[in-house]
């Protein structure tokens, strides 16, 4: 049998025990997602509280909301992970520069879900994160301080990409921690120094986006630290609870659901 971590090759580590968190992506020479706060060590099987361990989780059936970042970063994950009445498979290939994980969603026909690859990215400040302009990108509260002003009880504000806090960004430790979701945008790229990394979501027939959390020591309150999230997502809210009509992924009546995520990375010039 070959495990998952030998079939995701040499540029990606897999942590079973963790969730099945990508713990290592390296790709044109140099890695690409970055260490947790160590706030923890070991796996967090068993942990009811979500805990910031960095890698790549992945959320599932929510991202926000209950269960906080769903239900498979504390369990063991080894290709295979059951939650609930779902079964999800992942399986890696890989070429220069290039993996993609392939994912199999076994489920009830009409079973709503929001997934998203939840990478934290080892990038400095002044990283560029590029986006078709004009796209629909939804602001949640923790932007309102940065807004003139918030509409009571709305989950988010709608903002064309970059929005008026120009997210394209990853700026310097200012306070501030925002997360959005590019509606309908299944390809964003990240320029960080020396390399370009591109992260694209394939799912026809359902909502496909892209999330960001950019945390420049505004999070948490009590320790705040820096972290960037880019996450490719089924789904265009962050919270199924709080997800309309047409905002999940929904299991069609043939009780399966396959998506492929590709990420690959290339050197580029410094201007």
């Amino acid at each position: 049998m070959v495990t998952e971590q030998a079939a995701a090759g040499r540029q990606v580590a897999i942590d079973p025990t963790d969730g099945g968190r990508w713990t290592s992506l390296h790709l044109a020479g140099r890695e690409w997602l970055w260490s947790g706060p160590g706030l923890l060590s070991g796996p967090r099987a068993g942990l009811a509280t979500f805990v910031d361990a960095g890698g790549l989780d992945e959320c599932f059936p929510t991202v926000r909301g209950t269960p906080d970042h769903g239900g498979l970063w504390n369990q063991p994950w080894e290709g295979t992970v059951t939650y609930g009445d779902a079964i999800l498979t992942r399986a890696f290939t890989s070429g220069p520069d290039t993996v993609t994980a392939g994912y199999n969603l076994q489920a009830p026909p009409g079973y709503r879900f929001i997934w998203a690859a939840h990478a934290l990215l080892d990038c400095a400040s002044g990283a560029v994160i590029t986006a078709p302009a004009g796209t629909e990108c939804r602001l949640y509260p923790e932007a309102a301080q940065l807004l003139p002003a918030w509409p009571d009880h709305a989950p988010w504000v709608t903002a064309d990409w970059p929005t008026p806090l120009d997210l394209t960004v990853y700026g310097p430790s200012d306070g501030t921690a925002v997360g959005a979701v590019l509606v309908d945008c299944p390809t964003v790229s990240v320029r960080d120094r020396s390399a370009e990394l591109t992260l694209t979501l394939s799912c026809p027939g359902q909502p496909v986006s892209t999330a960001l959390w950019r945390n420049q020591a505004g999070f948490p309150a009590e320790a705040p630290y820096r972290s960037l999230g880019v996450e490719p997502m089924l789904g265009r809210a962050f919270d199924l609870a709080a997800a309309g009509p047409d905002d999940a992924a929904v299991v069609p009546a043939s009780g399966e659901l396959a998506w492929r995520l590709t990420v690959s990375a290339r050197p580029v010039s410094i201007k």
